[in-house]
């Protein structure tokens, strides 16, 4: 049975809102890769090895950020956005240099505050800081 003209028509707007959700998706997906390589750029490390390492370390027990299912800890404070701060621990300007030294040694910015220092080289801490930089 031939296909009506209303039934033709309803095919290619189909046809079109697959095209545009396809557009859509390839541009989040090129605005994301662009936001990894500028912030792999600004902090000398590797944002996929940085998620591998915020998974080991077991930042996600105490931190949330969205994207990731195993960071839904409330002990400190989300980490959306990080990138988009001003300070970080409210003591240090937020820079690569200082959110790796934060990362790997915070005891030694604020003796006693809840996070433990953590046993990494510098490396993997400017890793862990492009992870959080590509994160918004």
């Amino acid at each position: 049975m031939p296909w009506s003209r209303t039934r033709v028509s309803i095919f290619i707007a189909v046809l079109a809102l697959i095209a545009a959700a396809i557009a859509i998706y390839g541009n989040q997906q090129g605005a994301r890769q662009e936001l990894q390589q500028r912030a792999e750029a600004i902090a000398g490390g590797n944002a996929t090895h940085g998620q591998v390492l915020f998974a080991e370390k077991g930042c996600g027990g105490c931190h949330t950020l969205k994207g990731v299912t195993q960071a839904a800890g409330l002990v400190g404070p989300p980490l959306d956005g990080v990138g988009q701060r001003a300070m970080i621990a409210g003591m240090l300007a937020n820079n690569p240099d200082n959110l790796a030294r934060w990362i790997r040694e915070p005891q030694t910015v604020v003796p006693g505050n809840a996070m433990p220092n953590l046993p990494m080289s510098k490396q993997d801490s400017r890793d862990l800081a492009a992870f959080l930089y590509s994160k918004g």
